[in-house]
């Protein structure tokens, strides 16, 4: 089963989480059918509640630019769909007005199913910790080495059997990167491999900022990062501070590399050793000319994010403009691309070359 909620509703959420950490929320779930949602939504709207889950078995069809838009590797496997629902959403426990608002429920539903068929309609409530919530997660992420970098989480010490390490300490928040998925384990072993002392690093969606840390904990001399989501800034600063590092360090903007002219200019071009790509292979797609400007002759891209069934698109999109690959690797299903900028043929030159190599 997957869920969804808009965009706005997830800001929303987490203003209350930093708001109320303490806060316990009573969870209600009604049992509808996937044809009722919106009227569903439209009830729980009409009582000032406007924060919402829906979970059904639908892939989901849109999504917004700051949700990542539609890829297709992010489709979870659901079963077949049967056509139920739940909508969900929170109160907070032992509000006065948690009794009106349930009774005038009952009655709209009741109304609803005159007209319409929304399943059964029944609520079912249960008890949430609003620190469950954020912290639940954090039983499954411990100390882990990647060759002589151990990454581990601010609320873990350093392993006593650990040897002689670089040590990062990172604390994902919300956005994205803890080191253990397979794209950026694989960016940070090919970054081991490739960085130089004093290398300049660019980081094409830096989420917690993982990435961008390791390579100055590498020797990266410094580091520039883009993103398309505000919370990101947050999530890289306090990661930098954790690990001790000096925030002129890097610089981090918030924007769409692809198609944002400012942006373009304020990153420059030509002017970085490497560029890190941990994005999807649609997006690496998109911002393949913006990644190739970025790079200096002879600079290093290290791409990964690619789901298995795409990585000879994007092989194919990288050699036909101006790179050679150096090396490709996988781990599950998910590839990564090594590849070096090279000068791009003017179309005379690229004709003669092609003469000379027919007529050999």
């Amino acid at each position: 089963m997957r869920t969804k909620r808009s965009a706005a509703n997830q800001r929303n959420t987490k203003k209350s989480v930093r708001k109320e950490a303490d806060m316990k929320w009573e969870k209600y779930s009604i049992a509808t059918t996937t044809a009722a949602e919106e009227e569903i939504c439209a009830l729980l709207s009409d009582l000032g509640i406007d924060a919402v889950e829906i979970e059904d078995f639908q892939p989901v069809e849109e999504m917004t630019e700051k949700e990542g838009g539609y890829f297709e590797e992010l489709q979870p496997d659901l079963p077949e769909d049967d056509g139920t629902a739940r909508v969900i959403f929170y109160l907070e426990e032992g509000n006065d007005a948690n009794a009106g608002i349930l009774e005038r429920l009952r009655h709209g539903l009741e109304d609803k199913k005159k007209d319409h068929d929304i399943g059964s309609g029944e609520i079912a409530v249960s008890v949430s910790d609003e620190m469950d919530w954020r912290d639940n997660w954090k039983a499954f992420f411990h100390a882990f080495s990647i060759g002589d970098l151990l990454i581990k989480p601010t609320w873990e010490s350093v392993p006593v059997d650990a040897k002689a390490q670089t040590v990062l300490e990172i604390d994902p928040g919300i956005s994205f990167g803890t080191g253990q998925h397979e794209t950026t384990r694989m960016c940070i072993e090919e970054l081991q491999r490739h960085l130089m002392q004093g290398d300049t690093v660019l980081d094409v969606g830096f989420g917690s900022g993982i990435l961008s840390i390791a390579a100055l904990k590498l020797g990266a001399g410094k580091v520039t990062g883009t993103d398309i989501d505000e919370d990101c800034l947050g999530s890289v600063a306090s990661n930098l501070r954790i690990n001790g590092l000096d925030p002129s360090a890097g610089s981090f903007y918030i924007g769409n590399l692809a198609t944002d002219t400012a942006l373009q200019e304020t990153v420059g071009r030509g002017c970085y050793d490497i560029v890190l790509a941990n994005i999807l292979a649609d997006i690496i797609l998109q911002m393949r000319a913006r990644i190739y400007d970025a790079l200096k002759p002879g600079g290093i891209l290290i791409a990964s994010g690619i789901i298995d069934f795409k990585e000879n698109e994007v092989l194919s999109s990288l050699t036909e403009n101006g790179f050679s690959i150096i090396e490709t690797n996988h781990l599950g299903e998910w590839a990564e691309i090594t590849a070096k900028k090279e000068p791009i043929m003017s179309m005379n030159a690229k004709h003669e070359w092609q003469q000379n190599r027919a007529s050999e």
